[in-house]
């Protein structure tokens, strides 16, 4: 049985998080990019954006603005709320949402349930239901299209008496002890609403309570227990911190036991300090924290590697990191790749907004898009001819040409490596 799923649910309205339906009290400063990106720090598995435009303009911005959270987001993130015809679940997946969710009580979402369940595909498609009748009227259907459904906290039992369908509730519950209760029912695979959705709520030490109260979740356990490390003689443990995405090396402190454990069950880097003889959460001063991806052990069991998300600077000077002083350096080709992507990518940028006489790329851009598109098409039929000769050298050399142009496509349409990789990551 999988692991139930704790979705923080955000409200849009206006491009701005709010907090609640018709509501224009602002949620937090509204931004919607740091919301998500809050919510994938602190443990939450899934996140609910609802959508409450009115109007097909701003309709078309509340799309480009969920775009921007899948953007900004590193979990799934499920759209609801004014999704009425086959072009907004194709936008919405198009964004980059993981899931779509149809309101039920709208008979024109029931209809379109099967189409979209068969171009997208049924993991894709869950349906919002408000009341058992939907559920009951609707069940055959429900059943052969949908991958779950999203509901207030009143039919799980209908659905569970009937069904195998998992429900994610939907609740304005803030009790913790009810809502444990929710997540034992057999029938409920998730949780969203007003409890989990609060910025003061730590979803994973809410997580912990689940744990201990028997319900299975997803939380930051270490494979090896703090008894196996090979400690400093003053019980402390070296950890060489680096950047996630980058591998970028960016500050070297200790832990002790307490600040292992408070880190695996706070998703924060807890260190001990040293010179003050003192618990240290990195950031809680200066609000750069490190949210931890992983810790690795090393072969002796006595240096720790951890991978974070790095808020704002690891240093206390405000450099990046904390090895920016050089000593020395033998001059060499970097050729990790995404390193060299992303350095010829801003070369390109760079060109398009500040243009230099004789330059090819800003030959391409004054040409437009139409000469760009024309010179891919070209590059890749080059790319096809030389896979037919026996020299690798020829396709190499092909390749890196096809690459280039396809950058410059990219920087015309506005188009990032990070999107590329996020969507190639997704698949």
């Amino acid at each position: 049985m999988m692991n139930k799923q704790i979705i923080p649910c955000l409200y849009l309205q206006s491009g701005k998080a709010v907090t609640g339906f018709g509501q224009r009290n602002l949620f937090g400063n509204g931004d919607v990019e740091a919301l998500a990106r809050f919510y994938s720090d602190n443990g939450a598995d899934e996140l609910l954006v609802f959508d409450f435009s009115s109007g097909d303009e701003e309709h078309e911005k509340a799309i480009a603005r969920i775009k921007d959270i899948c953007k900004a987001s590193e979990i799934p993130v499920m759209a609801a709320g004014n999704i009425n015809r086959m072009e907004d679940v194709k936008k919405l997946i198009y964004a980059g949402c993981a899931k779509v969710a149809l309101n039920f009580s709208k008979q024109s979402n029931v209809e379109l349930l099967e189409e979209m369940s068969k171009r997208f595909g049924r993991e894709k498609m869950i349906v919002c239901i408000s009341s058992p009748e939907e559920f009951t009227e609707n069940k055959k259907r429900i059943e052969a299209y949908a991958g779950g459904i999203l509901a207030l906290d009143t039919v799980q039992d209908i659905v569970a008496d009937t069904s195998d369908m998992q429900v994610i509730l939907h609740t304005e519950e803030s009790r913790q002890d009810a809502l444990i209760s929710f997540l034992k029912h057999p029938g409920v695979s998730g949780l969203s609403g007003a409890y989990v959705s609060a910025r003061e709520t730590s979803v994973l030490e809410f997580k912990q309570e689940c744990k201990k109260a028997g319900v299975a979740v997803d939380t930051f356990e270490s494979a090896v227990s703090w008894e196996e490390f090979k400690l400093n003689s003053d019980g402390l443990i070296p950890v060489v911190v680096q950047d996630y995405k980058t591998d970028q090396v960016l500050m070297v402190a200790y832990m002790n036991e307490e600040a292992f454990q408070k880190t695996l069950k706070t998703g924060k880097m807890t260190y001990w300090s040293r010179s003050r003889q003192e618990l240290w959460v990195k950031g809680l001063t200066s609000g750069h924290f490190q949210y931890v991806k992983s810790l690795t052990l090393d072969c002796d069991n006595d240096t720790i590697l951890a991978k974070v998300a790095q808020v704002g600077a690891a240093c206390h000077t405000g450099n990046k990191t904390c090895f920016f002083q050089p000593l020395m350096k033998k001059e060499y080709d970097d050729t990790n790749p995404l390193r060299v992507f992303q350095e010829v990518y801003d070369v390109i940028l760079d060109r398009k907004a500040h243009p230099k006489e004789g330059s090819y790329t800003n030959y391409l851009f004054d040409k437009g898009i139409d000469k760009i598109l024309k010179k891919v098409g070209e590059e890749c039929t080059e790319i096809v001819i030389a896979a037919k000769n026996p020299d690798k050298e020829e396709i190499k050399y092909e390749i890196s040409d096809f690459l280039y142009h396809v950058m410059v496509l990219m920087a015309e349409k506005g188009v990032t490596w990070d999107e590329i990789t996020r969507e190639l990551a997704r698949r």
